[in-house]
């Protein structure tokens, strides 16, 4: 079932709802939305056990776009979700969309549990994503140069190789990257400066899955052990044979037994 949620600032949030059982919101990360990536194949492995919302965050697919972008306006987005699924909800998010879910685990009380795979953060000093990312992507978009904001997003912050992203911009997929590519400065501001540290832990105190895959970047799984650790209840698992491009068949059973333990 398709339907809006309205969020604070009025922008209109598009979401499919499907399922009986406890609710989890799904949080897509870059340039994914509800109809193309791979949360639509986790929400119907889900759904056979719980109540799945599968919404498109703000700026993609069907969903309103508000300006001035805000991380916060992102949260307040999950905050009407949690309304339309009764007041309570575990989150569950992928890459930056991990890391909008733990945020707002931290901010909003609706929220029961958290699961984060393969946030892209870092436990080392400095900034994994440094300003100068974001006025180069917000340039980009400004100047109507999506492909290049794509491109840009892919090899200078992403670490794909540059070969592999000149033959992805002769593939049938690119148009729809390019269609999100607007939405590149926003997961941007949503990594912040791209750590975890226990400042940005201390806030989020219900019960976390931190997830990676076995065959994950070892920065980002290093940092996903070290997100579990700090959280005063979370716990982290590894998912043998994944990526970060993770299969949905691979993570929905994880998902499932952890909303429902």
């Amino acid at each position: 079932m398709s339907m809006y949620v309205t969020s604070k600032d009025g922008t209109r949030i598009r979401y499919d709802r499907a399922g009986e059982g406890p609710a989890v919101i799904l949080v897509d990360g870059a340039l994914c939305h509800r109809s193309f990536g791979p949360m639509s194949g986790i929400a119907a492995l889900l759904a056979e056990h719980l109540t799945v919302f599968n919404y498109d965050r703000r700026g993609r697919g069907e969903s309103g776009d508000t300006v001035p972008y805000a991380v916060e306006r992102e949260i307040e987005d999950i905050e009407a979700l949690i309304g339309a699924a009764g007041g309570s909800a575990t989150l569950a998010g992928l890459s930056s969309g991990a890391v909008l879910a733990l945020d707002a685990a931290g901010r909003l009380p609706g929220v029961e549990r958290v699961i984060a795979y393969e946030a892209p953060l870092t436990t080392q000093e400095g900034d994994r994503t440094p300003p100068e990312h974001l006025a180069r992507l917000q340039e980009l978009v400004t100047a109507g140069r999506r492909g290049d904001a794509v491109a840009y997003f892919m090899t200078d912050m992403a670490g794909v190789p540059a070969e592999a992203v000149a033959g992805m911009r002769a593939a049938p997929v690119w148009p729809a990257l390019e269609a999100v590519a607007h939405t590149l400065p926003y997961d941007t501001a949503v990594l912040g400066n791209g750590r975890f540290d226990a400042e940005r832990g201390a806030p989020i105190k219900v019960p976390a899955l931190v997830m990676s895959g076995e065959l994950g970047v070892p920065p980002i799984v290093a940092a996903a052990r070290h997100i579990a650790e700090t959280l005063p209840d979370g716990r982290h698992a590894e998912l043998a044979g994944q990526s970060h491009e993770v299969a949905p068949e691979a993570i929905a059973p994880a998902i499932v037994e952890f909303v429902t333990s």
